[in-house]
C-alpha cells in the first residue's frame, strides 16, 4: 500500500516486526533448482559398478516392512550402483520378490541387537559410501544402535538417522561426525528435549541451535523444511499436502543417503534431498491428485533428477 502526502506518493511505513522478519530471512537461503543442480555429481562415462555409490539401509521390524523397503528403493532411484538392505528375517523373502534389485541382509533377530549389528558389519563385502538407519526399526537395546552407528562412523561412513534411531542417547555418538538427523516436530522434541515451535522463525532457531550444539546436520521436516549445520541455514518450501501420507519421510531418508553415497557433503545432501523428495511429491499430486502413495514419490525421483544428469569423460 502507498500513502499520499502533499501530492507525493510515499511507501507506507514498515513496522518493526516486518523489519525483523526481513533481517532474519536474509540469513536463510532458499533451496531451489538452481541451488541443487551444481551439487549433483556427474557420472564418468567409463565408470564401473560401485563407483557411483553404495548404500547400506537398516530398518524394519515384525510390524513394519514397508518403511525400510521405501527407504532402500528411494536410495536406488538417486542413481547409486548398489543398495544393501538389512531387515528382520521374516521380511527377507517378500522384499526380495518385491525388489530384486536390493541385496537383502536377513537380520537374525527381529530387533536391533549387538548380534545383529555385528552380523550386518560382517556381511557387508566392503565399506559402503553411506548408511541410513531407522525407518520401521525396532531397537532391543540402545547400546546396539550406538555400537552400529559408531562403527560405521569410525569407518568413515556418513550416516542418516531417522524415525526410531532418533533418540537422545545417539547424540553422544554422532557429535561432530558426518551425520544427518531427519526429525519431524515430534521426533525433534524426543531427540533434543524441546518442541521446535510452529513458525518458520522458531523452527529455524530451534534447528540451528540443535545442530550447532551437537555439531551435526539437522533436517527438520514440516510444511517448510529447515536444513542447517548450525551455521548455514536453508529452507525448502516445495511440497504438497498430499505428502502427509505415511512413508514419505522414509523416501526422504533414502534420497539423502543416496546423495551422500555420491560424495555430497551432509548439509548439501540434506537440502537437495528435501527438494527432490518434495518436487517428486508435487509431480505425483499433479498426476494423481490427493491420492499419493510414498511409492509414487519413489517412481518420480528420476523425473526430478533427470534434469541434473551429467556425463563426463
Amino acid at each position: 500500500m502507498e500513502a499520499h502526502r502533499s501530492g507525493v506518493l510515499e511507501p507506507a511505513p514498515v513496522h518493526l516486526a516486518q523489519i525483523l522478519h526481513i533481517c532474519f530471512m536474509k540469513n536463510v537461503q532458499e533451496v531451489n533448482e538452481e541451488y541443487v543442480a551444481p551439487l549433483i555429481p556427474p557420472r564418468r562415462r567409463w565408470s564401473r559398478k560401485g563407483e557411483n555409490g553404495v548404500v547400506l539401509c537398516v530398518g524394519g521390524s515384525r510390524l513394519y516392512h514397508g518403511a525400510p523397503a521405501l527407504m532402500a528403493m528411494a536410495a536406488y532411484r538417486t542413481g547409486v550402483d548398489l543398495v544393501y538392505l538389512a531387515v528382520p528375517e521374516v521380511h527377507e523373502r517378500p522384499i526380495r520378490s518385491m525388489a530384486p534389485e536390493l541385496i537383502v541382509i536377513p537380520m537374525v533377530d527381529a530387533k536391533l541387537t549387538k548380534r545383529v549389528a555385528d552380523q550386518i558389519l560382517k556381511w557387508l563385502p566392503g565399506r559402503p559410501n553411506s548408511a541410513a538407519i531407522g525407518p520401521g526399526l525396532s531397537i532391543a537395546k540402545v547400546v546396539a544402535l550406538q555400537y552400529l552407528v559408531g562403527q560405521l562412523l569410525s569407518d568413515g561412513v556418513p550416516v542418516v538417522l531417522d524415525a526410531s534411531a532418533l533418540i537422545p542417547e545417539v547424540l553422544e555418538v554422532v557429535r561432530g561426525k558426518r551425520v544427518v538427523l531427519t526429525p519431524h516436530a515430534g521426533e525433534f522434541a524426543r531427540l533434543f528435549g524441546k518442541h521446535p515451535g510452529n513458525s518458520v522463525e522458531e523452527r529455524v532457531r530451534s534447528a540451528q541451535e540443535a545442530a550447532r550444539s551437537n555439531e551435526v546436520v539437522v533436517l527438520l521436516k514440516g510444511p517448510v523444511d529447515v536444513i542447517t549445520d548450525g551455521e548455514r541455514v536453508l529452507i525448502n518450501r516445495r511440497g504438497t499436502p498430499a505428502m502427509t501420507v505415511g512413508g514419505t519421510g522414509d523416501v526422504l531418508t533414502g534420497i539423502v543417503a543416496g546423495l551422500l553415497a555420491k560424495g555430497m557433503e551432509p548439509l548439501e545432501a540434506a537440502a537437495a534431498g528435501a527438494f527432490i523428495n518434495c518436487v517428486a511429491g508435487e509431480i505425483a499430486e499433479r498426476d494423481l491428485g490427493l491420492h499419493v502413495l510414498p511409492s509414487d514419490l519413489t517412481a518420480r525421483i528420476p523425473i526430478v533428477m533427470k534434469s541434473f544428469d551429467r556425463v563426463i569423460d
